[in-house]
């Protein structure tokens, strides 16, 4: 047996061959990787989550023993396995001998809590490494907005793209004159150009399934298990950025807010789950979007329309949840308590739009963020439903959430649960916003003008109750526009019709 000192851990979001730990190969270093419990059971999540966490920690296994590094590798129904990082760690520690315990930076503060308390009570020597994926440290957006009442996203955004020299000119100005193109990218999409063919790679993880069901795991959604499509390795995910660029980036721009039910990824990505493991780095993607631009082969708004989203949103979202957690998990500035209704299990709901954003989501672990944030973020909040078991649901579902990136967009940005910190205003819409942009209302059972009739769309009735219930929290907002004037205009038995039906639709939400 070798004589081991270095036992290094990596984690189930650290699936990066690239980092500089393997660059060379080591005959005293052991690497462990361990599927657990203690990860599979923190909250319900989706069986493609489970699958693909661990088809990708397999894949990096096999990869890095093929390049003559040793791993431990703990599967989740193995007998020796306890089912937590520290049992797992120290069986390990004493097994092999190791004189050194080594970690990369975890991205959730649960587990950066986990680790770091467990290696101060070692016996032996320790040291966190960097995970060589973010650009920014965990500090660096807190440092950016010390002394200042409000954190803007677009701030951030624009010092990243200065720092980094992202779609910059030789002068140092933003390329095309403006740093943001989101004006030009509200369209709705009218069923042309079609939606490109998903062009990945088809696994068949039904072994995988099975011992992940046989361990007692418990999940929900539609596993795929014999046709499971996200990226295994960072090959794959890197002949998925190609595709994404060739095919759906040039309309990705104009397109990103839109809805349908005939395509429910639309000219969307689908990398994050790619880079949220961290097989892709931001820093490729987002030289690789600018570099397809300067190419001439997609539109500016489209190019500068994704970098945001991974330069500036996904860092800055970052930022909020190392300098706000752990109490960040707990806020809820309107007090909402009810429990969500069953169908966000099933997608059984007579609201077609979201029977769609439920139903995409249970089959595929995945729905775009119109989805997230303007059908089932949107009825959420209206409706009042406590942005914990909100959070839970979006942290479980989703193939991409880590809670580094989905307590902030759901408690922030979605359920406004902080108050305004993350965003500068509630995002809610009536039925309006989701007939604009999408089918959805089209041969719904509910009618998308009507407010107070048993056949109006819920969203109309909710959508008033919740800004005038909320009038002292909400009425100074200079984002919310119209919204209050037009409240104040309405006769005082409409909003009150409008609040005894919204009263009324609360008390049953299973049944909609």
């Amino acid at each position: 047996m070798h004589q081991t000192t270095t036992l290094r851990l990596i984690l189930g979001d650290q699936l990066n061959p690239e980092h500089s730990w393997f660059r060379h190969r080591h005959d005293d270093v052991l690497y462990v990787m361990m599927e657990v419990r203690q990860e599979t059971d923190y909250v319900l999540h989706h069986a493609q989550k489970i699958i693909a966490i661990f088809a990708g920690m397999r894949e990096l296994a096999r990869q890095l023993r093929a390049q003559g590094h040793r791993v431990h590798y703990l599967k989740i129904g193995d007998a020796r396995n306890r089912q937590s990082l520290p049992a797992n760690l120290d069986d390990a520690i004493e097994q092999f001998g190791a004189s050194e315990f080594e970690y990369q930076m975890p991205d959730e503060w649960r587990l950066d809590e986990q680790l770091a308390r467990y290696a101060r009570n070692l016996p032996i020597p320790s040291r966190m490494a960097d995970s060589e994926h973010f650009y920014t440290r965990h500090d660096e957006a807190a440092e950016l907005f010390e002394g200042r009442k409000q954190w803007l996203m677009e701030h951030f955004y624009r010092t990243m793209r200065v720092k980094h020299g992202v779609l910059m000119d030789a002068a140092g100005k933003p390329e095309g004159g403006k740093w943001n193109y989101d004006h030009d990218n509200r369209k709705s999409w009218p069923g042309t150009p079609a939606e490109p063919e998903d062009t990945r790679p088809c696994h068949n993880h039904s072994a995988l399934w099975q011992e992940i069901e046989a361990c007692g795991a418990r999940s929900f959604g539609e596993p795929h298990a014999a046709q499971f499509r996200w990226p295994q390795n960072r090959q794959e995910a890197l002949q998925q950025l190609d595709g994404f660029i060739e095919h759906a980036l040039p309309h990705f721009g104009e397109f990103q807010d839109a809805m349908s039910s005939r395509a429910s990824r639309l000219f969307h990505s689908l990398l994050s789950f790619a880079l949220n493991t961290k097989m892709l780095n931001p820093r490729e993607v987002v030289a690789a979007v600018e570099q397809a631009w300067r190419k001439g082969r997609v539109p500016l708004a489209s190019a500068e329309g994704y970098i945001r989203q991974v330069l500036g949103w996904r860092e800055y979202v970052r930022g909020v949840y190392w300098s706000q957690m752990p109490a960040y998990g707990q806020q809820n500035v309107f007090g909402h308590a009810l429990p969500l209704p069953q169908w966000f299990w099933t997608g059984q709901t007579g609201m077609r739009c979201l029977a769609s954003a439920i139903g995409d989501s249970l089959q595929h672990a995945h729905a775009h963020h119109i989805h997230r944030l303007m059908v089932i973020g949107n009825f959420a909040l209206l409706a009042g439903l406590d942005p914990q078991q909100v959070h839970e649901w979006y942290l479980g579902v989703y193939i991409d959430a880590f809670e580094w990136v989905e307590l902030p967009n759901t408690l922030g940005m979605s359920q406004f649960a902080d108050g305004g910190m993350l965003a500068t205003k509630p995002y809610v819409s009536s039925a309006a916003y989701i007939d604009r942009m999408s089918d959805y209302c089209k041969g719904c059972r509910y009618d998308r003008k009507d407010r107070t009739g048993e056949s109006a769309c819920p969203f109309n009735a909710l959508y008033w109750d919740f800004f005038a219930g909320n009038e002292a929290k909400l009425a100074g907002n200079p984002r919310i526009g119209m919204v209050y004037p037009q409240l104040r205009k309405m006769a005082p038995s409409d909003v009150q019709a409008l609040r005894t039906r919204a009263d009324a639709l609360r008390g049953r939400l299973d049944e909609l």
